[in-house]
């Protein structure tokens, strides 16, 4: 077989997979890695702003000020989007675009841009699924203590009102919070995401109260939206493997579990932390109310997971914590990031949710991989290793619906190229490549597999009439 037609095999959409027509297939995106415009329009500053303003800690000293420039170029890209055959579009709000100081005045201007991308999508057919945080707390918020505070939670749950107050008329998939591990641990514990502190007992603090405003926000977004809406939260997950057989490699895996996977989903399906997790971490539990875990089970209609990875454990050596993981594994392939792709995993994660927790139904808000591209200048972005990476993944959805797991959609990550966090501009994850000079954007090759494929997923959708 010659490498064109090993390229055409590869590229040709996969057979048709046994899932509901109303299944949602789309890409996600956050509104600070893609909108750009920080100063545009009256929305105010958030830690990301501020974070990205310190030298050393974005690669290359990038920022998100223009990003993809899609707050100007938004029908561009909702029209790129029905041109690749997308359902859906899962999207986050920026808390200061709308509220400039994160409470009190509305900045009408802000608001009215995501009104106007929902009539967007809509217009196209697209459903929009709209995250009402990916980490960009106003930097007000942050100065009078950020997350660590109660007070947060409680102005995020106002903030959730007023966004489903003007779009509860026509969004019917919500999600309060994107992947709060992140938020306590990469960027109050060990620093290297916004706002950039290293403090254990501080970060168990801000994922306490993360959980606390989804609960609180959750009653006020359904009193504004239609009695076919949905709520839910999106957690990343990663499938927990033992090295080998040991005793000692089976207690560092149930610690890697609580710390990676349970620290988030046990308050909310369970009403408890993880026993070991604050012993593991080294700090006290949070200051927490009598009724906090109460509001933090609030049921949810759907559980969100990201999924891109596995942690593969074995017990310390001298490293003085529970666990180590290991990140160099034989004969496995790699992302640019480093993280080892592992098909298998997105079924395993599908599976242990099912049966430790039960959700209502799931949603794969996020899967995807960074690989470095190249474009030609003209139409063509090659980049067989995604479609290799997402052809393998979806293929395990169908065998999660057949046992029975309610997996309702899912979300390739991303729609662009996009600023992607500390990494700055480097890696890219998108199904869309972007020029950022130019800001030309470039189906690639796994982009326009994704649109054979979905094609092909509805060509037996409805019986013919």
């Amino acid at each position: 077989m010659t490498i064109d037609q090993e390229r055409q095999e590869q590229l040709a959409p996969s057979r048709h997979l046994s899932l509901p027509p109303d299944f949602l297939w789309g890409t996600s995106t956050s509104a600070y890695q893609i909108e750009g415009a920080t100063r545009i329009d009256g929305r105010g500053p958030s830690i990301w702003d501020d974070f990205a303003a310190l030298p050393g800690k974005i690669r290359q000293g990038a920022n998100g000020d223009i990003a993809c420039d899609s707050y100007s170029r938004m029908q561009e890209d909702v029209d790129l989007m029905a041109s690749m055959g997308l359902n859906a579009y899962c999207f986050s709000i920026s808390w200061p675009r709308v509220l400039p100081d994160g409470r009190g005045a509305l900045n009408q201007a802000g608001l009215d841009f995501y009104e106007r991308l929902v009539d967007a999508l809509l217009a196209r057919g697209i459903t929009p699924v709209a995250k009402l945080y990916h980490w960009d707390l106003p930097s007000a918020l942050q100065a009078q203590g950020g997350w660590a505070t109660r007070s947060t939670a409680h102005a995020f749950a106002d903030y959730a009102e007023i966004v489903a107050q003007r779009l509860g008329d026509r969004v019917d998939y919500w999600l309060t919070q994107n992947e709060p591990w992140c938020i306590a641990y990469l960027g109050h514990i060990i620093g290297v995401h916004a706002p950039g502190l290293k403090d254990a007992q501080l970060g168990v603090a801000v994922g306490h109260h993360v959980l606390l405003a989804h609960g609180l926000a959750v009653p006020r977004i359904r009193a504004h939206t239609r009695p076919s809406a949905q709520v839910g939260i999106t957690i990343d997950y990663y499938p927990m493997h033992a090295a080998n057989l040991l005793p000692e490699t089976r207690e560092a895996l149930l610690s890697a579990e609580a710390f990676r996977n349970r620290w988030f989903l046990e308050p909310l399906f369970k009403k408890r932390y993880p026993e070991r997790l604050f012993a593991d971490l080294g700090v006290a539990p949070p200051p927490m109310q009598p009724d906090d875990f109460d509001i933090i089970a609030t049921p949810i209609d759907f559980l969100g997971l990201n999924y891109y990875s596995r942690w593969l454990v074995q017990s310390p050596s001298e490293n003085g914590t529970p666990y180590e993981q290991i990140t160099d594994i034989p004969n496995a392939s790699y992302t640019m990031l480093g993280w080892e792709i592992y098909p298998p995993g997105l079924l395993e994660m599908l599976q242990q949710i099912q049966r430790d927790y039960a959700p209502p139904a799931l949603i794969v808000t996020e899967n995807g991989a960074a690989f470095p591209d190249s474009w030609d200048g003209e139409h063509v972005v090659h980049d067989l290793e995604r479609t290799h990476y997402l052809r393998q993944h979806v293929q395990y959805i169908e065998q999660a619906v057949a046992e029975g797991i309610p997996v309702k959609g899912y979300f390739a990550w991303s729609l662009l190229d996009n600023f992607e966090w500390a990494q700055g501009y480097g890696p890219r994850f998108g199904l869309v490549y972007v020029d950022f000079p130019s800001q030309k954007r470039v189906i690639k090759e796994s982009g326009h597999w994704y649109t054979s494929f979905i094609a092909n997923q509805r060509k037996n959708d409805y019986p013919a009439g």
